[in-house]
């Protein structure tokens, strides 16, 4: 089993930066694909990003891409998501997950979930 705690989110003006956090425990993450998605009230929930097992290989929503940075530590068993310039459309709930042996966009890839933590953009 592996349990992922988020946190870093808060709530920031428009052009503004945050950084996610992830943690896990239970198991190394080393053999897990890394994702970020958030869910906006009232819609469905959505990918943001991805970081492949080693942090070699990236992947980005096409919304975010050169505002947000993905990344990993794996000695610390921790994911990251740097937000810079963010949006007010950027607003929900950031949920980190794990995926063994995969890196995908796809929510159902993904075995493990945090709980997730609040992003609120002010405009």
């Amino acid at each position: 089993q592996v349990q992922l705690v988020e946190s870093g989110g808060g709530l920031v003006q428009a052009g503004g930066s945050l950084r996610l956090s992830c943690l896990a425990s239970g198991r190394t993450l080393s053999n897990y694909g890394m994702g970020w998605f958030r869910q906006a009230p009232g819609k469905e929930r959505e990918f943001v990003a991805a970081v492949n097992w080693d942090g070699s290989s990236t992947y980005y929503v096409n919304s975010v891409k050169g505002r947000f940075t993905i990344s990993r530590d794996n000695a610390k068993n921790t994911a990251y998501l740097q937000m810079n310039n963010l949006k007010p459309e950027d607003t929900a709930v950031y949920y980190c997950a794990a995926a063994r042996f995969s890196t995908s966009s796809v929510s159902r890839d993904y075995q493990y979930w945090g709980q997730g933590t609040q992003v609120t953009v002010s405009s």
